[in-house]
């Protein structure tokens, strides 16, 4: 019998939408329910009285940074998480999976559980079923969640399938772990975009003794029309008498839609992300409000909404706050957007038990995909025509998840088109790279500088990801512990960087002095001299052999198809000849073949590299053979056969006389000699 006591009581016609109800330790829920996202125990620019007083029913809580840091030993003094945060509510606590996917820190992945590293301090850190059940027994959440292996929602069948099959085997153990506590559990629906992979783990899942079943893997690459189409699909495999969770979605159209499938629960970071980037929801639309068409406006935010924002500030005033970056403007906005999503679920729980929903749904799903920037204000100034800002053959592209990305017009790519661009670079270079752990001085003698190499300055959101690191160390072991860095960025064309610090307020990694000093000096330097940027501008293949030998290598230009000479099988050479008397590091987002193969013929030992938006893998080559800790990331006999038998398994632009030579130089690497002695991963 379930823990929650759950009482499904109404069903709208025309629709899988319902209303239901359940009870925990600390009160009971009413569903369709959204549960603010307290990550590190506190909802960003919130209190908990202002929480309560926006009839939040359920906060969200996170394992995995619970656990790095306060840590088990603090919930067990204080006897749970609701006593540490003075909240007297529901909270439910993610296992930490999702987490692991998008941050990981040398994470490695095994039938056991999760080995990373912890990013407060770089020390190794395990994360299994059993210590994630622990973890959330320490914090005394009401309802807990099994850990999984979360995977691009675009990733293929058979590693889908993989992290399946082992996200199950890790359901049981969590059950297990669980034991006798009160505290419901949740298993979690993984299989991506598959339709048979979805219908199996809904039907492995409903027959064990969950309380309740969530559906994981959306909103990480897939489009819009997949994620509604695969929630549809799960939910028609899940059973009535348990509530349904659709993880980490979304946008209140994204729930609207997601309520209609039949889905209950959701938690999303975007009422308060998008509040500290000065957006905000309402019944006429989403708002910008750092436009300037707000600088004298007297209305409130909504004028259908009685928060205590909009009760007592004009546009003007949040619009001057979130100009001059002041942190009230984006706690008044984060009490606003929470109150716009309490109000919107009780409207959809309304129109459920009037039997209105259908209706509803059809006439808020155009409501709530308006935008001031597509739907022009009442009274817009006559001769101004908006558009997203530009400079040169650059925009700014915001995403539906609320984060700003700068689009080459003349080509169409989009830099970070998928993730977050300061999320992005943490997780595909400073945090692969280990570059924190890097830093640190092993003993008196290592005085050296680390040398970054940033190749694709673009705007600068891998350069900034690293300084960040960097100052994070200093600050925690000082001058003394830590290694200097030095940043060197190669860039042609630095109006990307100028768009986007003309524009900070939607890209928050250049709020600092940094970058605005690289564009004016070509050059940055801190105060006490551990940290260097510099900046060379003009062709890389020209430059950088005169530059300082690097360690690691960021390697972030534009794709072949648009910068074609930057992904050439005789650049790659060159760059490893220039590396070979201090071997360095390369990391890059392409998971070509025709690039694995180039860097392979060069010379490199060529290994997978983590999954980042829409890249299912990235790529990591070595200047030499790799220690044990990474040759488990090296190509192996399975990749060798998939190159034989690719259409694109020479890099664009090789002549045709000397592909024997390059086969040749690939089929001998003693990366592929090494794996018939089975040193080196097969994948």
């Amino acid at each position: 019998m379930s823990r929650l006591h759950f009482t499904l009581e109404k069903t709208a016609p025309g629709s899988k939408a319902r209303a239901a109800r359940f009870r925990t330790a600390h009160g009971e829920v009413r569903t369709p329910v959204f549960m603010p996202v307290g990550t590190q125990a506190t909802v960003k620019n919130m209190t908990v009285e202002g929480l309560r007083a926006l009839d939040a029913q359920v906060l969200l809580a996170n394992t995995y940074h619970l656990l790095l840091r306060p840590g088990p030993a603090v919930f067990k003094k204080f006897g749970g998480i609701h006593r540490f945060m003075n909240w007297d509510r529901p909270v439910l606590t993610d296992s930490g999976g999702f987490q692991i996917f998008s941050l990981p820190h040398s994470r490695r992945m095994t039938e056991e559980g999760a080995h990373f590293r912890s990013y407060v301090d770089g020390e190794a850190c395990f994360l299994s079923p059993e210590t994630s059940i622990g973890m959330q027994r320490a914090i005394g959440s009401d309802i807990m969640m099994v850990l999984d292996q979360c995977i691009p929602s675009t990733a293929p069948q058979d590693e889908t399938e993989a992290a399946m099959h082992l996200t199950h085997r890790w359901a049981e153990r969590s059950l297990r772990a669980r034991g006798d506590s009160p505290q419901a559990l949740f298993g979690i629906v993984q299989g991506a975009c598959h339709r048979d992979l979805r219908k199996r783990s809904a039907e492995f899942l409903r027959a064990l003794p969950f309380d309740g079943l969530a559906i994981g893997g959306l909103a990480v690459g897939e489009t819009h029309a997949e994620r509604y189409e695969f929630t549809d699909l799960a939910t028609d495999h899940l059973p009535e008498n348990l509530p349904r969770y659709l993880m980490g979605v979304g946008t209140p159209l994204d729930i609207l839609e997601a309520v209609h499938r039949g889905v209950d629960m959701f938690d999303c970071i975007i009422p308060s992300q998008l509040a500290q980037r000065g957006t905000a929801f309402t019944s006429h639309g989403k708002i910008h409000c750092r436009r300037a068409v707000y600088k004298f406006s007297e209305e409130p935010l909504d004028a259908r909404c009685d928060c205590h924002t909009c009760r007592t500030h004009p546009r003007a005033y949040i619009h001057h706050l979130i100009k001059s970056d002041e942190t009230l403007g984006w706690q008044l906005l984060a009490h606003h957007n929470i109150a716009f999503y309490q109000r919107l679920m009780a409207e959809i729980r309304a129109a459920i038990f009037d039997g209105t929903f259908a209706a509803y749904h059809a006439r808020q799903r155009l409501e709530l995909s308006r935008d001031d920037e597509a739907n022009p204000p009442v009274h817009p100034a006559p001769a101004k025509i908006r558009r997203a800002p530009r400079l040169g053959d650059y925009e700014i592209q915001t995403s539906p998840q609320g984060f700003s990305s700068i689009r080459q017009l003349s080509s169409g790519e989009v830099m970070h088109s998928v993730s977050a661009p300061a999320d992005e670079a943490e997780r595909l270079y400073v945090a692969q790279s280990r570059l924190g752990e890097r830093l640190r001085r092993r003993d008196e003698t290592d005085t050296e500088p680390l040398v970054v190499w940033d190749v694709g300055l673009g705007a600068a959101s891998n350069a900034m990801g690293a300084l960040q690191r960097a100052e994070a160390e200093l600050a925690a072991a000082g001058a003394a512990g830590t290694r200097p860095l030095q940043i060197v960025s190669f860039e042609r064309d630095l109006d990307p960087l100028e768009l986007a610090a003309r524009h900070a307020s939607h890209f928050p990694h250049l709020r600092h002095p940094a970058p605005h000093a690289l564009l004016r000096d070509g050059l940055w330097r801190r105060a006490d001299g551990q940290i260097e940027w510099r900046l060379l501008r003009g062709d890389f293949l020209e430059l950088f052999a005169d530059a300082p030998a690097p360690d690691l290598v960021f390697y972030d230009p534009f794709s072949s198809k648009t910068d074609t000479a930057l992904w050439q099988a005789d650049v790659f050479a060159r760059l490893h000849r220039h590396f070979r008397p201090r071997p360095a590091t390369l990391y890059t987002y392409s998971a070509g073949t025709g690039v694995r193969a180039a860097l392979l013929h060069a010379g490199f030992y060529v290994g997978e590299g983590v999954g980042t938006g829409p890249k299912a893998t990235t790529t990591i080559a070595y200047g030499t053979r790799p220690d044990a800790q990474d040759a488990a990331r090296l190509l192996g006999a399975e990749w060798l056969a998939r190159w034989r038998r690719s259409g694109s398994k020479f890099p664009a632009g090789l002549a045709s006389a000397l592909r024997i030579e390059f086969e040749r130089s690939i089929e001998e690497h003693p990366q592929f000699a090494a794996t018939l002695g089975g040193e080196v991963n097969p994948g």
